[in-house]
């Protein structure tokens, strides 16, 4: 089975890979390499043993887009590709909704042009907003969302329901991500921001290396037990495998106008300290930080209730916060000892 991974160059996306491609999958990887390297694909390669079809295409190029479905003839979709940064959306709200929204919109109308029946979508927690209670489910009322980034997400969902709702043929499934984290345990692949990380634990790794002078950790009056925000911090490997289980999901459903939403987490919140913290006993090293004032669109606390996705799609976390942090540094260290 021929599946297009969008964004397939990223952090979650080039995990995917692996994980498609040790499940009997076929992965075509596009990217437009805005915030990814071309050097991921050799680890790609050097993990799996094979080279998979790369195109350097912006999904937001309909008509580039448009040929790849017609040479590739794909059986599935994984999109990934999006902006991602919370605080970078705040600043520049209309480059995320025109980035986020165009590309998925492209993709829809490929699909049902090219009868491609099966979508997962990379969704976030970020479209429950601040919950009012904890753990939040499926079933946690979506509240506005706290940045533009946010927003996004739970429009596409919105598009993505209504797109299966019209177009017999067509199965969704959008998994809510909680917070990757980690690196593949061969160190070969992980997170590789271009420029300042607008993720935790690479700007966490950065400095640790020396890369940086400090990490600052934005706000500490917050009401959770040492101030800081809480998150639920899942393991990179296990979200990838996540999506072939929303695959098998979606090729079981007989129901062909098939869509539903997972929260993809561990079922554990942890603070900004706590991770720390478990990042320093882990690897043995200390971590230069100061408190900042808190960032505009940040929640103070979410972490998943789990069940559903336990249960339904047959997946569970298997891997800690500290073999993440484990992982996470050893990627570091090697992308540090390559300079």
């Amino acid at each position: 089975m021929k599946i297009l991974v969008t964004g397939g160059a990223g952090f979650i996306g080039s995990h995917t890979v692996v994980e498609l491609h040790n499940a009997g999958f076929e992965p075509v990887i596009i990217d437009n390499l805005y915030n990814s390297n071309l050097n991921v694909l050799e680890g790609i390669k050097k993990i799996t043993g094979k080279t998979f079809p790369f195109y350097e295409i912006d999904c937001n190029d309909a008509d580039k887009v448009r040929a790849l479905f017609e040479k590739e003839k794909f059986d599935g979709i994984i999109h990934f590709a999006a902006y991602k940064a919370v605080g970078e959306s705040v600043e520049k709200p209309l480059n995320y909704y025109e980035n986020n929204l165009i590309s998925l919109l492209v993709l829809l109308r490929a699909a049902k042009e090219f009868n491609v029946d099966k979508f997962v979508f990379s969704s976030s927690c970020t479209v429950y907003g601040q919950p009012e209670k904890l753990p939040v489910t499926e079933s946690t009322p979506r509240l506005p969302a706290n940045s533009p980034y946010g927003n996004t997400k739970a429009i596409a969902e919105d598009i993505i329901r209504d797109h299966v709702h019209s177009a017999p043929g067509i199965k969704a499934i959008s998994l809510r991500y909680f917070n990757p984290i980690g690196a593949h345990e061969t160190s070969l692949i992980g997170e590789l921001p271009n420029g300042v990380p607008s993720n935790l634990v690479p700007f966490i790794t950065q400095t640790a290396a020396g890369l940086r002078k400090s990490l600052t950790v934005f706000g500490n009056d917050y009401n959770t037990p040492d101030g800081t925000c809480i998150r639920d911090f899942i393991h990179v490997v296990d979200l990838a495998k996540a999506h072939v289980k929303a695959l098998d999901l979606l090729e079981s459903q007989t129901d062909t106008n098939y869509y539903d939403v997972f929260n993809v987490g561990t079922g554990e919140g942890y603070t900004v300290l706590q991770l720390i913290n478990t990042f320093e006993e882990v690897n043995g090293v200390k971590l230069n930080y100061t408190i900042g004032p808190r960032r505009e669109g940040d929640v103070e606390q979410i972490y998943a209730q789990s069940d559903k996705v336990n249960n339904i799609m047959k997946w569970r976390a298997e891997k800690t916060m500290a073999e993440a942090l484990r992982d996470a540094w050893n990627w570091q260290l090697k992308l540090t000892a390559e300079k």
